[in-house]
């Protein structure tokens, strides 16, 4: 394990070191509730693996990002908001506003949001 994995807030908690209330898990992909939400409804979703922005995402991890907005859908049904939406959004790097380097998406939901551009 890297120090930077060994530092990471993310991989503590999919390592069950640190608690979460965890929504959906499987196999490669975690997700728990935000503890500071932006929404009504606030998931992050992780790969497991810790990938530190979506750029540095290799070829071997391009079925992920798939794997991950599956997973939003089924999260989104199973917190009753698949008909009515949801946002999904990757905050990558510093100008994206990234702020734990362990690759995530946020889900977000339970209110109208405002289209952007």
């Amino acid at each position: 394990m890297s120090l930077a994995e060994q530092d990471c807030i993310f991989c503590k908690i999919v390592d069950k070191e640190l608690p979460s209330d965890i929504v959906y898990e499987d196999d490669e992909i975690l997700a728990f509730k935000d503890v500071n939400p932006v929404a009504p409804i606030h998931i992050l979703i992780i790969p497991k693996k810790h990938i530190p922005t979506l750029t540095d995402m290799g070829q071997e991890d391009a079925e992920l990002i798939g794997r991950i907005h599956l997973a939003a859908g089924k999260i989104a049904e199973s917190l009753g908001v698949y008909d009515r939406g949801f946002r999904l959004v990757n905050n990558c790097k510093d100008e994206g506003g990234q702020v734990v380097y362990h690759l995530h998406f946020h889900f977000l939901a339970g209110k109208k949001f405002k289209g952007v551009g």
